[in-house]
């Protein structure tokens, strides 16, 4: 994988690009897709209900279109959601080929438009390498995503060694985002997304550091949603506190484990929480994600977008980073033929 100061192809011309050029050839890495085709298979079959799931799962794809053009967003990756509730490994492994195949198919269809990442699960080793295989070699998905946690095992438990070790010999960039986390003594009226989602992914970072997945798997990259929640912010707390911790972390390597994640936009942005960020991670590892459509076309294209475009704490060339060259570095093959 490139370093950051490298870029192959023309990306290093494109990651030059002026601010007014990278804001309209954009790159999303935070685009939740649920499959029109995969909706009706789930209702067809029993395992899920549109008019029970959550309004962003309507998926539409001229809505998509007019989404990225209004914010000048030439690519969106795709996270591939699938919420239906099996107890069968068949009917699993099926739900997952659907949603696939209507990824790769809508990418074919919108080419340089669309890509995706391909699913793994984390309590489904079997499930997971059919899923990579599927995916990246047959449908050419352009990496992994994997929730934060499922259960009570999280990204950097040992017990996923062994599909973290097939992906690290890829170089695989895993996509991490939150689902289904506990909120047990939440206040009430407060929804996961607000606070349990940023800890549920503050876990996740702390559990792969803790646990040495970044030691012993080199090669992966992971992207941290919502700005990596909670991490940049208590960077100097585990600094302070990483002998405490069990196990224990050394207080020297924690801006290194720092520089091994990527962390998307959104959060969102803010003058607050923009030089928190900076001065954890850089300007280099900041990727565009507009979490459409959880995140309403509304709020994406009058607030949270206008608010990375104006964030004092940025100029020119980092949000020409942000917006574009730090996902060419990132993810290549994005890079227009």
């Amino acid at each position: 994988m490139p370093t950051d100061l490298q870029a192959p192809g023309d990306i290093g011309h494109r990651t030059a690009l002026g601010d007014d050029d990278a804001r309209h050839e954009r790159i999303d890495v935070h685009h939740h897709y649920t499959a029109p085709e995969w909706l009706r298979w789930a209702e067809k079959n029993g395992f899920a209900d549109r008019g029970s799931l959550p309004p962003w799962t309507r998926w539409d794809e001229t809505a998509a279109l007019d989404l990225m053009d209004r914010t000048g967003t030439r690519t969106s990756v795709l996270t591939v959601a699938m919420l239906g509730r099996f107890k069968e490994a068949a009917a699993r492994k099926e739900s997952t080929r659907v949603a696939l195949d209507a990824a790769g198919a809508l990418a074919t269809r919108h080419s340089g438009r669309f890509a995706f990442f391909t699913p793994i699960f984390l309590d489904d080793a079997e499930l997971s390498r059919w899923s990579v295989s599927h995916g990246m070699d047959q449908l050419g998905a352009v990496g992994v995503s994997a929730r934060t946690s499922t259960g009570d095992t999280y990204l950097g438990d040992p017990a996923l060694d062994p599909i973290m070790a097939e992906l690290d010999e890829r170089a695989a960039v895993i996509s991490t985002h939150p689902m289904q986390v506990s909120t047990s003594g939440a206040p009430q009226g407060v929804p996961p997304f607000v606070c349990d989602f940023l800890m549920d992914t503050t876990r996740a970072a702390l559990s792969l550091i803790m646990n040495g997945a970044l030691d012993r798997f080199p090669r992966l990259t992971f992207i941290l949603p919502h700005g990596g929640g909670y991490l940049p912010y208590i960077a100097s707390r585990i600094e302070v506190f990483g002998r405490q911790l069990v196990p224990a972390v050394d207080p020297g390597r924690v801006r290194d484990y720092l520089h091994r994640f990527y962390y998307d936009t959104a959060a969102p942005m803010s003058p607050s929480a923009t030089p928190t960020l900076l001065a954890a991670a850089g300007s280099s590892r900041i990727l565009y994600g507009s979490d459409w459509p959880p995140t309403p076309t509304r709020v994406v294209t009058e607030v949270t977008t206008p608010a990375l475009d104006g964030d004092p704490a940025l100029g020119i060339r980092e949000r020409g980073h942000i917006n574009r060259g730090n996902a060419l570095r990132l993810l290549p093959a994005l890079a227009p033929a």
